[in-house]
């Protein structure tokens, strides 16, 4: 009699050929139970695991090197391109501005020296930056179509798989954001398995510092500092998002829409399981399922879901919120992989006027904007349909001459289609860099995935380090940007349900 494995009852779709092969298979997945790792036999399976992965990398360049080299300039020339970065442990890349700035937060809290690029990076700018152990690029994929990102996507893929990092990342919203026309991850999907390869996709979301939770294949996520958590279809803004309103907090279910491979779910009965118990019903899902969620509650729950990640043998590509990256440190920490805890200090006052700048139409940006402009911003607005540039910096100058910090946000919440964003974005653009131009801001704040993305094309923001906390999800960083009058300025990228109702204040200082 075949054993059932525990998770049949996670399923939502039926098992392929090699899924039912698989399960039948589940007994060769067991541990020796009861058994304690030590932290140098963490060590070593990281070790291994990491080393395996990458000599798998490794075979596939040689191939790819001998079947297109035809001389031995030729052959020269492509190793080079296919060098990988020395020590890196991560790369990722966010399917959005804000998401991308929260990962490298988290990484940089967690001592893993982490640079984010706004494009897959060159040599000479990796040069830069020697002690980096851990890479992001920031896209904009979340506003996407599927045929459009696959055409952003392929590329940048194939240039993470260049640099040869053991886990690659790629990292969505915390509240899931997506549907199957926009921000659809299905194309994700097949491009992460037809770059990277592996026996499955493991796909954490829950995000415990956000106030983000995901229990029996469910998200819940809070709207905005202190509230109570809300199951994410009556979430008071997620579930009537007006791109990709969330109307199933099932995310098996909804990932469902997005794709016709199989999808297990690791429960948090088994990720509170004794730890081999825990990996062994992982392991165990990875060759049954194609996708394989994994629930996560609490900070107890990140260092073995790390540890699946790592060292349960799905593969190298991942997708999730910044709980991959929480949930790896706490694995590598516990592994001795990588050092204590950055010394990042809060954020200081700022240097003179700051400049907020909100595209998002989210509740918990706006109850920050009003609260701004009580406590001495001074507010512009500007119309997304018929957006007058001109007057709006007209009334920015006034104020910053007068060393007063000023909010620029929308007129309305109400959805605009994609041309008016982009002349909206390509605005608030120009703003922003003619107010760079002018003047020596102390700090600009952009609020807003899509609208962080334009201004940072806007700038010409090639980099950025983490530099100071602010609030979990939006860290002070510093831009590198030699060809903008951006370079060197303090930013930050918030994204609409991020922060406290008094968090302008708090980078103002």
């Amino acid at each position: 009699m075949n054993r059932q494995p525990p998770f049949k009852s996670n399923s939502i779709r039926g098992l392929s050929g090699r899924a039912a092969a698989s399960r039948q298979r589940g007994s060769r997945f067991s541990t020796n139970e009861g058994r304690q790792d030590t932290t140098a036999t963490f060590r070593k399976r990281l070790v291994r695991g990491h080393d395996s992965i990458l000599a798998d990398t490794e075979r596939r360049r040689a191939r790819f090197v001998s079947g297109h080299a035809r001389n031995s300039t030729q052959r020269q020339t492509i190793a080079c391109k296919l060098r990988r970065v020395p020590d890196l442990l991560l790369s990722y890349y966010g399917d959005d501005f804000t998401g991308s700035t929260d990962a490298l937060e988290s990484l940089t809290l967690a001592g893993v020296p982490t640079v984010l690029f706004t494009a897959p990076p060159s040599d000479d700018q990796l040069a830069r930056h020697p002690d980096l152990r851990a890479l992001g690029v920031a896209g904009m994929t979340r506003s996407m179509q599927p045929a459009e990102m696959t055409q952003a996507l392929a590329p940048a893929f194939a240039e993470l798989n260049r640099l040869g990092a053991p886990i690659v990342h790629y990292k969505v919203c915390s509240t899931f954001d997506s549907s199957p026309t926009v921000g659809s991850l299905g194309p994700v999907i097949e491009l992460g398995i037809s770059t990277f390869g592996g026996r499955c996709i493991p796909i954490v979301v829950g995000a415990p510092a956000l106030g983000r939770y995901c229990v029996f294949g469910n998200l819940f996520a809070r709207s905005g500092a202190g509230s109570e958590p809300h199951r994410l279809d009556r979430h008071p803004s997620m579930s009537r998002h007006p791109v990709t309103p969330m109307n199933e907090a099932d995310l098996r279910i909804h990932l469902a829409q997005q794709t016709r491979r199989s999808i297990g779910l690791v429960d948090i009965t088994s990720v509170m399981s004794p730890a081999d118990d825990a990996l062994a019903v992982f392991k165990q899902a990875a060759g049954a399922f194609e996708i394989v969620f994994i629930d996560l509650l609490h900070e107890g729950n990140l260092a073995i879901v790390g540890r699946m990640l790592a060292t349960g043998g799905a593969g190298r590509f991942v997708i999730g919120s910044s709980g991959v990256e929480s949930a790896l440190c706490a694995f590598w920490h516990e592994a001795g992989a990588i050092g204590p805890r950055a010394a990042i200090g809060r954020a200081a006052a700022a240097k003179g006027p700051i400049l907020a700048v909100c595209g998002s139409c989210s509740p918990v940006t706006a109850a920050q904007i009003e609260w701004a402009a009580r406590h001495g911003f001074v507010e512009v607005t500007l119309d997304p349909a018929s957006p007058d540039a001109p007057a709006a910096l007209a009334a920015i100058r006034a104020a910053l001459a007068g060393k007063q910090s000023v909010v620029l946000h929308t007129q309305s919440a109400r959805r605009v289609d994609s041309q008016q964003a982009a002349g909206l974005g390509a605005a608030l653009g120009a703003i922003v860099n003619q107010c760079l131009a002018e003047t020596r801001l102390g700090r600009v704040i952009v609020a807003g995935g899509d609208t962080s993305g334009a201004i940072a094309g806007a700038l010409r923001i090639e980099s950025m380090r983490m530099i100071a906390e602010l609030t979990r999800g939006a860290p002070l960083v510093r831009v590198d940007a030699p060809s903008s009058p951006a370079d060197g300025i303090e930013m930050v990228f918030k994204g609409g349900q991020i922060g406290p109702v008094d968090f302008f204040g708090q980078v103002r200082g």
